[in-house]
């Protein structure tokens, strides 16, 4: 019994530490972002790197994702005689949560692992050291320039997610089972709310791309500088990412939507 509390105190306390650590190097990451805008350069490799690298993925799992919800959906409605409010179902679904959430676990799955990789591969070879040597404080020469990518390039994803479902929705709607291409868009437009619906998403797009950029540029600073080290740290965030986006989804829905 004192082994399993001595043994959850250690999981705790390590559990703090990363945190403070965490805290401590993203204030430093805020102190350097001066340095993005003076060398917007770097910001607009690292945005194309890990936003323009990622649109493949994000673009064929959101065609995927949106045909699947619309033939699920319309299997479902039809039972009711309310097949042609399938539109607004897809959009529904996409915009509020499928479209944010599952563009961010994609985004950590393939563009968090990606810098998490190659920061750990910096500090393996000293990179990060040598720039130290030299007076180049890899604050505002390495890390700032690939949080403020991620962070950018989140939202302008999940809006491309979001989007291309819509049309995977109607592809299949329309196309395949027969519903009315009026109807599709009109449904659409009649149920979807800008302030409550679309800017609900794009919220959610900025807090988890803020979060996942956040967790996958630390874990490559603070990776351990060895091969098993750098494998640990990307598998820590993707694992990390993606349960601090389904956690953060529950907490932002309570809040958006709790009082309706």
């Amino acid at each position: 019994m004192i082994d399993a509390i001595a043994s959850v105190g250690r999981f705790s306390l390590d559990a703090l530490a990363v945190l403070g650590r965490a805290s401590m190097f993203l204030l430093r990451i805020f102190a350097a972002l001066d340095a993005v805008v003076r060398r917007f350069g770097l910001t607009v490799w690292q945005v194309y790197s890990v936003g323009v690298r990622s649109v493949l993925i994000v673009v064929v799992a959101g065609l995927f994702v949106g045909m699947v919800l619309a033939y699920q959906g319309y299997i479902t409605l039809v039972d009711f005689g309310a097949a042609e409010a399938l539109g607004g179902v897809v959009a529904l679904s996409l915009v509020r949560e499928l479209g944010p959430v599952v563009t961010a676990l994609l985004f950590a799955g393939r563009a968090g692992s990606a810098l998490t990789a190659e920061l750990g591969l910096m500090k393996t070879t000293e990179q990060l050291s040598a720039m130290e040597m030299m007076a180049v404080n890899p604050y505002r020469r390495v890390f700032a320039p690939r949080f403020v990518a991620g962070f950018l390039s989140m939202p302008l994803l999940a809006a491309m997610f979001s989007a291309v479902g819509v049309m995977g929705g109607y592809i299949v709607g329309v196309g395949l089972l027969g519903v009315d291409s009026g109807a599709y868009f009109s449904q659409m437009q009649a149920v979807t709310d800008w302030n409550e619906d679309v800017m609900s998403g794009v919220i959610k797009s900025i807090v988890f791309g803020f979060v996942v950029s956040w967790i996958a540029v630390f874990q490559g600073m603070d990776a351990t500088p060895t091969s098993e080290g750098i494998s640990r740290a990307t598998t820590q965030t993707v694992v990390v990412s993606s349960l601090a986006v389904l956690g953060l989804d529950f907490i932002l829905t309570g809040l958006m939507f709790g009082g309706n």
